[in-house]
């Protein structure tokens, strides 16, 4: 769905923020950004994007070929080892003589804190600025396939559900549900699905599937699915309600779908996402669940 000719509009887009800014070049480490500019998702992310011409991706020797085959980037440097990555990165800002540089610094894989320092450390003849708001001004709008990809990685996630609902037995543990959800969903296309499941009268929040939590009359299983397709994501959440609900579990879901649909409703466009926290923390206090809440009622993917 993601072409070529996509990413090419993305990484010029970006350049002309860059430039807007007076930015010579942008390391880009982040893999949810590397797959932005790149148009695919690859271990050890590695991409400096200079304000004019072409990019220079940083990858591993023996898997060189394969990249630039599937993303047509030719302007590839090699290495072998960590240390001949960051000397590549470092000597192709002095041979471009960038005063400016920006690094793509977020809370994702591949983006350690450790990576910043030492970029600044081995760069300290250059400014260093962070420039993830910048690319996230790109990133926040989505054309339309990107929507296309999000909906497709959806109907996976969808699929995934309806698995881990299935194997749903008594005696079947946390682990073996998400087990078959994982697999339904990886033969369907997605590359890096997560599913949290968990059971009993004291749920946890977004666990790990435990391989000793067995599924007994009665339970209250909360299933979280999220499955990717081509680098985008989508979430899904169901509770299933094991041998019927009793009325306190009744009352607690009728609740629930009542702040559910508050938040839907006011899910507007210039409406900021605390106010609507604030009124769904409301309406659980007026309802008698003030205590059961856990802050924060939408989250990216």
């Amino acid at each position: 769905m993601i072409g070529r000719e996509d990413v090419k509009r993305r990484v010029e887009r970006f350049q002309q923020l860059m430039r807007e800014n007076n930015i010579d070049a942008s390391m880009i480490r982040t893999l949810s950004s590397f797959t932005y500019f790149t148009g695919l998702r690859w271990l050890r992310p590695a991409l400096l994007i200079p304000a004019e011409g072409e990019p220079a991706a940083f990858i591993f020797q023996y898997e060189a070929e394969e990249f630039m085959e599937k993303t047509g980037i030719r302007n590839v440097k090699t290495y072998r080892k960590a240390e001949e990555l960051m000397k590549a990165v470092s000597g192709t800002i002095r041979e471009a003589g960038f005063k400016k540089v920006g690094f793509d610094y977020s809370v994702e894989r591949d983006s350690y804190v450790l990576f910043f320092e030492l970029f600044k450390r081995l760069n300290a003849q250059v400014e260093v600025v962070d420039v993830h708001a910048l690319i996230m001004q790109l990133r926040m709008v989505k054309e339309q396939n990107e929507i296309e990809a999000i909906k497709h990685a959806s109907r996976i996630a969808e699929a995934g559900l309806r698995k881990a609902v299935d194997t749903i037995d008594v005696g079947k543990t946390e682990l073996e549900v998400a087990a078959e959800a994982v697999s339904e969903m990886m033969r369907k296309g997605a590359e890096n699905p997560h599913i949290h499941v968990t059971t009993g009268p004291k749920p946890r929040v977004h666990a790990e599937p435990r391989s000793w939590a067995k599924i007994k009359h009665g339970d209250t299983i909360q299933i979280v699915v999220s499955a990717d397709y081509e680098g985008y994501y989508s979430n899904i959440t169901r509770t299933v309600f094991l041998n019927g609900l009793s009325e306190e579990k009744r009352k607690a879901y009728e609740v629930f779908m009542e702040a559910r649909l508050t938040a839907e409703e006011n899910l507007k466009p210039r409406t900021k996402l605390i106010e609507i926290e604030t009124l769904i923390r409301k309406l659980l206090e007026n309802r008698g669940y003030g205590n059961y809440y856990v802050t924060g009622f939408t989250h990216g993917v």
